[in-house]
């Protein structure tokens, strides 16, 4: 229990219904989606409803999939309301291309790098605000990755909110700032980036809101899965290396002083892995 309590994050409160999937994978990593299909052996991942974004991964690499009834946002300028509050997000949205998954990789590990935190956590924390959707828009306005919202993003710097690198940038420091603000105790970090510090003052700790406990655990279970999977990992890497006979080398030994007798002698130097 005081393991899970060290991670959680925030999201807006959303207001559509989900048909969408998870994909667990064995690396312990999930993959949001809206549909799938297999060719040949890999499993193509549909990230949008107009198929316009996907993913294509081994399908020897997913574990099981499962149902996602979280809400989820608008996911391209088509799908959002024309109104003169969304006109600017619009016009983002056409202006900047949708982030590839290396894009975002690059842009996670470079946030989690500069503002000290653990790239899963951060990565967990995406995948619940946007399932990795550069475009993703709310219905109350929160834009990209972390989903910030316009006000907000202006405090923290962020012109272009639908720019992976700069979004993800921003939304890193602002978790920072949370987690520092409650001590880092990450539930009330989290819970304070999904309904507000405020009311998380208020409640002295997770607000009593369905979506935003749902959200927090949603975030720690993720990231607990990830850390389970690699130990899971590392102590099977460590038990084969036990396993197998140690590694030698032969070189020749020191020069011996010339003698009709000599002959080159070798000797056997074993190294043993650190």
């Amino acid at each position: 229990m005081k393991f899970l309590r060290q991670f959680a994050v925030v999201l807006l409160l959303p207001a559509f219904a989900s048909a969408a999937e998870i994909a667990v994978l064995r690396n312990g990593y999930t993959i949001r989606h809206e549909n799938r299909e297999e060719i040949g052996e890999l499993t193509r991942l549909y990230l949008s409803t107009d198929r316009a974004s996907f993913v294509d991964i081994a399908t020897a690499d997913v574990e099981h999939f499962e149902r996602d009834d979280s809400p989820v946002f608008p996911s391209t300028a088509a799908e959002v309301t024309a109104t003169p509050a969304r006109a600017q997000s619009v016009a983002g949205i056409r202006a900047t291309p949708r982030a590839s998954a290396q894009e975002i990789a690059d842009a996670i590990g470079s946030a989690s790098s500069r503002y000290r935190l653990d790239p899963d956590f951060v990565s967990s924390v995406v995948s619940a605000e946007s399932g990795f959707n550069s475009h993703a828009v709310s219905p109350k306005g929160a834009q990209g990755l972390m989903q910030l919202m316009p006000g907000t993003a202006s405090q923290l710097g962020v012109d272009n909110a639908f720019d992976a690198a700069k979004n993800t940038d921003g939304g890193t420091r602002y978790l920072r700032m949370l987690l520092e603000r409650f001590n880092f105790d990450v539930a009330k970090a989290l819970a304070a980036y999904n309904a507000g510090p405020l009311r998380v003052d208020q409640h002295n700790g997770v607000p009593p809101y369905l979506e935003t406990r749902k959200y927090v655990a949603r975030i720690i279970n993720d990231y607990n899965r990830k850390k389970l999977a690699q130990e899971k990992s590392t102590a099977g890497k460590t038990a084969t290396a036990k396993a197998k006979p140690p590694v030698t080398s032969l070189k020749p030994a020191a020069k011996a002083k010339p003698s009709a007798k000599s002959s080159t002698v070798y000797q056997a130097e074993t190294f043993h892995q650190q």
